[in-house]
């Protein structure tokens, strides 16, 4: 019996480890692959106790009027970008298709009447705050499948904010 519990023990780890570098690699791609959009900031306090600095985001667009009562709790949020990568939600739909070519889809979900796209947290080191208080959008990198990842803060002349190395 020891020996059939150590081998479970080991199979178990592997799937495990198997999970956590298929997760990585799929977070590489979108980095690699994804395309870029800047979501437009509504301020939001910047600080937690338990977690040290970060700032909560919250997009403009989550608060559109475009969620009714009778949207799905999950689906996509289909927006359009202009030239700076800003992008606009223009519907709300529950399958990834139809999108127009100029369209891109980002997966949501709703609580209460705000739209959450699952980059709502940005964490940066401790003394770092006023660097990232003047934000205007969040970038995140969006994949075919509408999977998101937040890779950073952007200043109103649509750069991305980088941290000042020596300040602590």
């Amino acid at each position: 019996m020891k020996k059939y519990s150590r081998i479970l023990i080991v199979a178990n780890l592997i799937l495990l480890l198997g999970y956590f570098n298929w997760s990585i690699y799929q977070k590489e791609k979108i980095l690699e692959n994804g395309q870029l959009v800047l979501l437009q900031l509504a301020p939001v306090d910047p600080r937690s106790l338990m977690q040290g600095d970060y700032m909560q985001l919250s997009y403009q667009e989550a608060r559109s009027g475009l969620l009714q009562e009778n949207a799905p709790a999950h689906g996509y949020a289909i927006l359009k970008t202009d030239s700076n990568q800003v992008g606009q939600v223009v519907r709300l739909q529950e399958n990834l298709e139809p999108i127009s070519e100029n369209e891109l889809a980002i997966k949501y979900k709703t609580v209460g009447f705000r739209l959450f796209f699952g980059a709502e947290s940005f964490f940066f080191e401790e003394g770092q705050a006023d660097v990232y208080e003047n934000a205007v959008y969040g970038g995140l990198k969006v994949d075919g499948k509408g999977q998101s990842l937040l890779i950073g803060l952007y200043n109103d002349k649509f750069q991305p904010i980088q941290p000042e190395p020596d300040k602590q």
